[in-house]
């Protein structure tokens, strides 16, 4: 079953491929400097290693707008985006994947009674609207540096005509590596939380996590994609929107790949927030947006924008905006009949209640309110019922009651000391954590917090430090071990 839930994601990666191409190697292809099999096989070969190597920091933000926590939810979602980007690309529209996964898990917290992440939700937004805009720059100031270069500098036809292929090619490679790293979160990030595959480690050398071979998995889907179904919005892409010149299309592929690798990279990130820099959140964006932001800083930069067919550029913009809504509407009716016709666990209901451990937590935080003891101990089913009570019934604000249901989620969870030595790599967490973790062996927690609160008094290596710039980064890798703790120690429990 495993296999068979999996192969929605492996649909969404197919499509991804034949659908995205175009974005990377469409202008390269439609004006006749690299062919279409080449520009297949170098994309192909390096959307799997961006995929592998880099796919885990935009994968993280989608996550947190909805963590998908059952295999049949996870097929079921991502069987809705893949529905709706096959079906526009059968219109040859180069639509925005990232769109139709957020719409998709958008309709799965609907459905589940999970709180939408505004936060998250707002950052994936924000990229839509800055993703474009920002190509658009890049490929406007490229241009106009390359045709000063051009101008003043002396080649001849052919050998201009062989450097521009050559720059085809090694942009197209960057390209396609940072389209896997950005974009494998949206064909297999909704499985990440329910992922089935364990950590390897191999003689505690090299080690594989999960997510990786997950990523894997559908890394090699997205080069199915690109092979059997990529050459209609490859012709879309490459001649529609505007007439392209060997040089306009290697800068719009350079834009395009640029945007994709800044919202993707962690190294990046990591190093903007150690000079105390802002950062760009790390979300998957999409590839067709950046790739028509580029063609339109083109041609704003070569005469106002005179050449843009604007009538091909409507209708793209159409797909971007139904995109979403089909995808979270086929989402949301799908897992009703996976759930009530199929009779498929498609979400594990995550509980709150106010235990007295919650209280006492409460009454520390100056978050408790004389109204809570009416409902002490009682169990609500779902984070929109529970939050209802609070709102509604009490009359709290809302910027206490997402407090509230934060410290009081039922997560169960049990430390396993023998699975501390056997699935968590020892060199990421560091012996220090590892061994103040094995002290706590048997030890059940109600909540997530519990174990943070337990941990940070046992040691300061597991403590948060002040959210200061300079503990940024510290405070965000300790976040992601946490992270992987809740998931590998409620397994033991529930």
């Amino acid at each position: 079953m495993v296999w068979f839930y999996l192969l929605s994601g492996i649909f969404l990666g197919w499509s991804l491929g034949a659908n995205h191409t175009g974005n990377i190697f469409g202008p390269a292809v439609a004006t006749k400097m690299v062919k279409f099999r080449t520009a297949a096989i170098i994309a192909s070969l390096f959307v799997i290693i961006g995929a592998v190597i880099s796919g885990a920091g935009a994968a993280h933000t989608l996550g947190k707008l909805g963590a998908v926590n059952a295999l049949g939810g996870s097929f079921t979602v991502a069987l809705a985006a893949a529905i709706t980007v096959a079906w526009m690309t059968k219109l040859g529209l180069p639509v925005s994947t990232t769109q139709a996964i957020v719409g998709a898990i958008v309709g799965w917290d609907l459905f589940s009674g999970a709180l939408i992440d505004t936060n998250a939700l707002t950052k994936i937004v924000a990229t839509w609207i800055i993703n474009p805009i920002l190509a658009g720059i890049f490929a406007f100031i490229l241009y106009k540096l390359s045709m000063f270069f051009l101008r003043n500098v002396q080649i001849h036809i052919l050998e201009q005509d062989m450097y521009t292929r050559i720059g085809l090619v090694l942009i197209g490679a960057f390209g396609a590596y940072s389209l896997g790293a950005n974009n494998i979160a949206n064909v297999m990030g909704v499985f990440v939380t329910a992922n089935p595959f364990k950590d390897i480690n191999l003689f505690d050398i090299i080690h594989i996590s999960g997510t990786q071979i997950l990523f894997f998995i559908g890394g090699i889907a997205i080069a199915i994609g690109i092979f059997t179904y990529s050459h209609k919005v490859i012709k879309t892409v490459g001649k529609s929107i505007m007439k392209l010149s060997p040089i306009s299309a290697l800068i719009v592929v350079l834009s395009e790949s640029l945007v994709l690798f800044i919202f993707a990279s962690e190294s990046l990130a990591k190093l903007l927030i150690s000079l105390h820099l802002p950062s760009l959140p790390l979300a998957p964006v999409s590839s067709s947006q950046a790739v028509v932001g580029g063609v339109i800083g083109i041609g704003i930069a070569k005469g106002g924008g005179r050449a843009i067919n604007f009538g091909t550029l409507g209708k793209i913009a159409w797909g971007w905006l139904l995109t979403p809504i089909s995808a979270g509407i086929l989402s949301f009716f799908a897992l009703f009949f996976m759930q009530n016709v199929f009779q498929q666990q498609v979400y594990k209901p995550i509980k709150y209640s106010i235990t007295p451990e919650c209280r006492t937590k409460l009454v520390e935080k100056g978050l408790w309110d004389k109204k809570l003891e009416s409902i002490e101990d009682s169990v609500f089913e779902s984070a929109r019922e529970f939050k209802y009570a609070l709102i509604l019934k009490m009359g709290l604000k809302k910027d206490r009651v997402n407090k509230i249901i934060k410290y009081a989620e039922l997560y169960p969870l049990m430390i396993d000391s023998f699975k501390v030595k056997k699935e968590l790599d020892t060199k990421w967490f560091g012996e220090e954590r590892i061994e103040v973790l094995k002290k706590l062996h048997g030890v059940r927690f109600k909540h997530k917090w519990q174990l943070v609160d337990t941990l940070s008094k046992m040691s300061p290596v597991w403590r948060y430090k002040p959210p200061t710039p300079e503990n940024r980064l510290y405070n965000r890798e300790l976040k992601k071990r946490y992270e992987k703790l809740f998931i590998e120690f409620s397994r033991s429990h529930l």
